[in-house]
This record gives structure tokens, sequence and C-alpha cells, in this order.
């Protein structure tokens, strides 16, 4: 029977070949599997490369919760790793490797609410027309938020967006969503237009820059990312996080501004402006629509906020 090491390798492979996982989904799953082999190893003194996914039991899965409670973790963290345990004990149930799952004796702690962080409507068409429009990565810059905000992507649905998935004539995107989901979303009008300067004026020159060699096989999928990086590669969700964060403090917003922020801020404008949530959810690519209901709490607080601050019985 293989060690627990070669367990999550098996596991891993197989979110990404059937599930067809990000790549900063499967890293982080892979950091929080490898923390808990630490910690399993240290807790039954023996190395870890000879732990067996037999040696894992309900009662070692809940000293670790409590060490993660110790450190003062967040019930989010905590769920999050403890949901990467859940589906890597559920896999090798199902390939036959274990015969007992010992995640069924652990309950998920439950997690505090937590409304969204997002822009308003002034504070997100000040970051978007930060970008200068007189240089490659200025118009890159400007046609990459416009599209995000424009079409509410995922960060890694954005850097994945290759030209094939774009349609300028009549405004559409095709997005690969989580596990491989395909969605047709509009590309708003500024959008377009900034996409298509883009296109037209900085992608080329960008595309020029590029001098390391590339392997065959990797040339096409580099020839066909739409954003590019100031090397002509495809540019990384680190790098869109990066601009973001430069951006944001050219604005002065006093905001740590992330790119799902503007994924929050594209569904709670579409609502405050009257969008239906079952469009908004199939919009964002949600399975659930209570996925999407987040969302009408962060309406409904807003219009709270401007009551507190407009009734005259209220100050």
């Amino acid at each position: 029977m293989s060690n627990l090491y070669q367990a999550i390798d098996d596991f891993l492979m197989s979110l990404k070949t059937e599930k067809n996982l990000a790549e900063l989904t499967l890293v982080n799953y892979s950091s929080d599997l490898i923390q808990f082999v630490d910690f399993a190893a240290e807790t039954l003194n023996q190395p870890a490369e000879t732990i067996r996914p037999v040696h894992i039991t309900h009662l070692i899965i809940r000293q670790y919760l409590g060490q993660l409670q110790n450190l003062k973790r967040s019930r989010a963290t905590i769920a999050r790793k403890l949901a990467a345990l859940r589906s890597l004990f559920k896999y090798l149930l199902r390939t036959g490797v274990i015969e007992k799952n010992p995640l069924d004796l652990i309950s998920t702690p439950r997690l505090e609410k937590r409304l969204p962080d997002f822009l308003d409507e002034m504070e997100a068409a000040k970051l978007i027309e930060s970008p200068s429009n007189d240089s490659p990565l200025g118009l890159r810059d400007r046609a990459l938020l416009e599209v995000i905000y424009g079409s509410g992507l995922r960060v890694s649905e954005l850097v994945a967006l290759n030209l094939p998935d774009i349609d300028l004539n009549t405004g559409y995107l095709r997005i690969w969503g989580k596990g491989g989901k395909e969605r047709i979303v509009p590309l708003g009008s500024q959008a377009a237009q900034a996409l298509k300067a883009y296109l037209t004026k900085a992608r080329p020159v960008l595309l020029e820059k590029r001098k390391a060699p590339i392997k065959e096989k990797e040339r096409s999928d580099q020839d066909q990312a739409i954003f590019l990086n100031h090397l002509g590669t495809r540019l990384s969700a680190r790098g869109v996080r990066d601009l973001l964060k430069k951006y944001a403090s050219q604005s002065a917003m006093g905001k740590n501004v992330f790119p799902h922020m503007l994924r929050h801020s594209f569904a709670t404008h579409l609502l405050d402006r009257g969008a239906d949530l079952r469009s908004v959810q199939e919009l964002l690519g949600h399975t659930r629509l209570s996925t999407t209901q987040v969302y009408t709490h962060v309406t409904r607080e807003q219009l709270r906020k401007v009551y507190l601050q407009s009734h005259p019985r209220e100050r």
C-alpha cells in the first residue's frame, strides 16, 4: 500500500485530469494536505514517508483541528483545510485504498457570515480609469480591468482567456469556469472598446518582447493568450493581483483591492440596478443560487446604510 504522500499525489492528479481544476487551486490543496501529513507524522512520532492512509483516524484529525484553533486560525481557514481532507479521503474510499472514512465522525465548523468586500460605483470607475492609454502596458491594464469588472470574471478565468474565446462583433466572451464548465457572458461596450484597442495597438508590441525560447507544446498556448506580461508570455494571476494593488494605491483609495473584489462589485452593482438573481447567477457561473444570494445581503446592507444616513428620524 502506498504512503500518504503518494495518495495525495494520485488525488491531485485526479483533480487535474477529471475536474480540470485551476493550478492555484491544486497548489492550495497540496499545501493544506502536506501540512496535515507533517502534523500526523509528529503526532504518530514516525517519519512522514512511512505514514499510510489507514494510519489516519478521526482522533488524529480532531487533534489537528484543535491545533489549528490553538493557532488562532480563522473558521474559514479551518473549514478550507478540512474540506481538502474530506475530498482526499472520499477519493481514497472511492478508489478502495481505505475501507472506512475517518472524516465521517468529524463535523465542519460553522462559518461566520461575512459579506463580501466590494467597491462602490465611483470607486470602481476610478480604479478602472487609472491606467494610462499611452503605453502598451497601460492599454493592457485598462482592457483587463474593464473585462474583469464588466463581465464579473474570476482571476483564473481572466488569465486563461484565449483569442478564440472573444467575439468583438457580437460582444460576447466564452469562459471556462470551475470544473471546466463553459459559459457565455456579454462583454460591455466600454470593455469591448478597451479590448479592441489593446489587441490592435498593444498586444503585438508585447508579443515582440518575447525573448526566452518556449517549448513547442507550450507555444500554441502562449500565442493564443489574450493578456500578456512585459515578457510577451501569458499574464499570471499573481500579475493581476500586483497591478490591482498598484492602481488602487495610485487612486488613493485606502483599500486593499483584490481581483475577486471586482467580481463582488460586478454582482452587487447589477443587483443594485435591478438585475434578477437568476441572471446574476448565470453570469457568475455559480452552480447554486444560494452562492449568489450573499449579494442580496450586500444590497440590503447598502439600503440600510442609506436609510440611516438619510431618514430625518435617524439623525
